[in-house]
């Protein structure tokens, strides 16, 4: 196995026949023949003594083996690593200190843009990134390395990371003002009669929704909808097709405007917290310790808050 031979065109080539599912995919992708990518990909396998791809049993296209997984996992990592260093060669010849990635869940997007101007305002010698996504592609960024810091609810078990808490961040179930529940008190019975518009099953929001509603209905069946977006859940609510289990943190201004309403139901509202966590291997880079003390430091000041600051407990 000679892993000095490996080359980066090799591990692209492999990265592309993974995207495209075919050497032939892959060589529209990247520019190159399809023979140039065969000769790749056999230069790969050649030099580590493992098969990468296999053909299909319908002869359709390629896939990658559970080495080529492997191999192609840590190329994703050194392509994290290139773009990282390559944006970092570029701020310090504008002068800056470096660049920070910070990846953060899509929940978070309604005031992380806030938390990155006052970052700039404390540290212009350091170039913030902001990278938004759900849940499992934050962990997944954490995982790889592409991400120096990130913002989440629950800090994820794998892999493992430093986490501080943040401040609150409560949870609650949204509907249009003029829908049947709005102004009562809790029914479990006709709360289980509703369609619960949710996000994906990836969602940190989607997994406490279930466990809540698991919990006070005791294993009864609910009807969901399934969106891809808060915004489309929020404007779905306020169309009355549905109500919504979210993070009040992305609905203060629809609370706020009377657009939307709290729905009293036992538990709720569910107060969680906001944590900043970075991966615990490695040893951090000193700019995205300087910036994680600033987060810590501005002690949750660039967190929403809530109309009121009522809650309507069904406990």
């Amino acid at each position: 196995m000679r892993m000095d031979a490996v080359t980066l065109k090799q591990l692209r080539a492999l990265d592309a026949v993974a995207r495209g599912g075919s050497l032939t995919a892959a060589g529209q992708a990247l520019g190159l023949t399809t023979p140039a990518i065969h000769s790749q990909i056999k230069a790969l396998e050649d030099a580590l003594q493992v098969t990468l791809i296999a053909r299909l049993g319908d002869g359709t296209g390629s896939v990658l083996t559970e080495a080529g997984q492997a191999l192609r996992a840590a190329a994703l990592r050194i392509e994290d690593v290139l773009a990282r260093t390559s944006a970092d060669l570029a701020a310090l010849a504008r002068g800056q200190a470096g660049r920070v990635v910070l990846g953060v869940v899509s929940t978070a997007k309604y005031f992380a843009p806030r938390l990155v101007k006052m970052l700039q305002q404390s540290h212009p010698e350091i170039e913030i990134t902001l990278r938004v996504g759900n849940r499992e592609s934050v962990i997944e960024g954490l995982e790889r390395g592409a991400f120096d810091l990130a913002i989440m609810g629950r800090p994820p078990r794998r892999p493992a990371v430093l986490a501080e808490p943040l401040g609150g961040h409560p949870h609650g179930l949204l509907a249009a003002p003029d829908h049947p529940l709005a102004g009562r008190g809790p029914d479990i019975e006709a709360l289980f009669d509703q369609v619960f518009l949710a996000r994906e099953a990836g969602s940190g929001t989607r997994i406490l929704m279930s466990r809540w509603l698991d919990r006070i209905g005791e294993g009864r069946l609910y009807e969901t909808l399934e969106m891809e977006s808060n915004e489309t859940i929020k404007q779905a609510v306020m169309a009355g097709l549905g109500v919504a289990f979210l993070s009040l943190h992305t609905v203060t201004e629809e609370l706020a405007q009377g657009r939307l309403v709290q729905i009293a139901a036992p538990g709720l509202p569910i107060e969680r917290h906001w944590f900043l966590v970075r991966p615990e291997a490695g040893v951090p880079r000193p700019v995205a310790l300087t910036i994680w003390g600033a987060v810590l430091g501005f002690g949750g000041s660039f967190l929403p808050h809530l109309p009121g600051a009522a809650s309507q407990s069904g406990d």
